[in-house]
């Protein structure tokens, strides 16, 4: 490692060990200098370290691989149901709700799948916090996105994540960080899924 970036990475270290802090954290190397921030504001970031420091997952319940195992069957059967991949729909679940049931964003999306109020009537979801019930939903909501963007992943999680109008309206991946960070995190946890089974 080059000695100019151990200042650096120590102090994001140093911050991410010292405050209770809810952060991600990103970085991307321009002209040989590593740059961190955690609000990405271009495209070119990405993530570098988790949410959240190693000392209070299990305080907070992260990453919890009992929990993660405990909603496959219902995966398993939206995934056969609607031909959604596997690994795809686990990598959802992950990004949107650390599989926590009872999950809702500060914008009102609800349950494992994180399903707006809108969506999840447009899908006929009668409970968005029961998790049979917001797992298919959300599978089948995936299910057509990927029809409507030809099988492209991508597309379809940036439209996910931020409405298929917003897609639409840029010709592919909106320039919106979080969208961006999204498909990033998305894309990886799907990796994990693909390689260990789940």
């Amino acid at each position: 490692m080059r000695r100019t970036l151990l200042p650096r990475l120590g102090v994001v270290l140093l911050l991410l060990s010292a405050t209770p802090a809810w952060a991600d954290f990103y970085m991307y190397k321009e002209k040989g200098v590593l740059k961190f921030t955690n609000a990405p504001a271009q495209p070119q970031y990405r993530f570098f370290m988790a949410e959240v420091p190693h000392q209070w997952l299990r305080i907070r319940g992260f990453a919890d691989p009992a929990r993660a195992k405990r909603y496959d069957p219902l995966i398993d059967a939206a995934a056969d149901r609607y031909k959604v991949d596997r690994a795809l729909i686990k990598a959802v679940i992950r990004a949107e709700s650390d599989f926590v049931p009872q999950a809702t964003s500060p914008k009102g999306a609800q349950g494992l799948m994180q399903l707006m109020p809108a969506t999840a009537r447009l899908q006929g979801v009668l409970s968005a916090y029961d998790p049979e019930d917001n797992v298919d939903g959300g599978v089948r909501h995936l299910r057509l996105l990927l029809d409507r963007y030809g099988g492209n992943v991508r597309l379809a999680l940036a439209a996910y994540n931020a409405g298929a109008g917003a897609v639409d309206k840029h010709g592919g991946v909106p320039p919106f960080p979080e969208t961006w960070e999204y498909l990033d995190r998305v894309m990886r946890f799907r990796e994990v899924y693909e390689q260990t089974g789940g």
